[in-house]
């Protein structure tokens, strides 16, 4: 991998092990925002009651792959980690179309679109091939 792409991983991957490692240590917060959204996804999805649990364990999996991503280890899959643990939280945590406050639901918008850049990222990383070439994106490593 080239410094470009060390240094994005580090970026991209850093910055999610900081905010994992903040819900693991304290989900409070949190679970109360992510409660609704886990609601609805407890009809579909059998999901443990305990709202806390799932925020650090989804915390847990951010810090972990976040990591592993900023220092290169794995880069594919802990993407693909950081990707599946995204959505979620995005889902939850930015439901900018259930907010009238128009101010509010603009920030929550902007937050929900910025959670889909870093998503965007971490799939262009988890299709790169082994030689740095992202499939089908026109982006290679040289």
């Amino acid at each position: 991998m080239n410094i470009l792409g060390r240094l994005g991983g580090a970026l991209l991957g850093g910055s999610f092990a900081v905010f994992g490692s903040g819900a693991v240590r304290d989900p409070a917060a949190l679970a109360r925002l992510a409660g609704p959204a886990l609601e609805e996804i407890r009809k579909v999805v059998p999901l443990p009651k305990d709202d806390e649990l799932l925020v650090r364990v989804n915390g847990a999996v951010q810090t972990g792959a976040g990591a592993a991503l900023a220092i290169g280890l794995f880069p594919r899959t802990s993407a693909l980690a950081l990707a599946g643990s995204l959505i979620p939280t995005t889902y939850a945590g930015h439901p900018f179309w259930t907010i009238e406050d128009p101010a509010q639901r603009k920030a929550q918008r902007t937050q929900f679109l910025k959670n889909a850049a870093m998503l965007g990222g971490l799939l262009v990383v988890a299709g790169a091939g082994r030689k740095g070439a992202a499939s089908g994106t026109g982006i290679s490593a040289g």
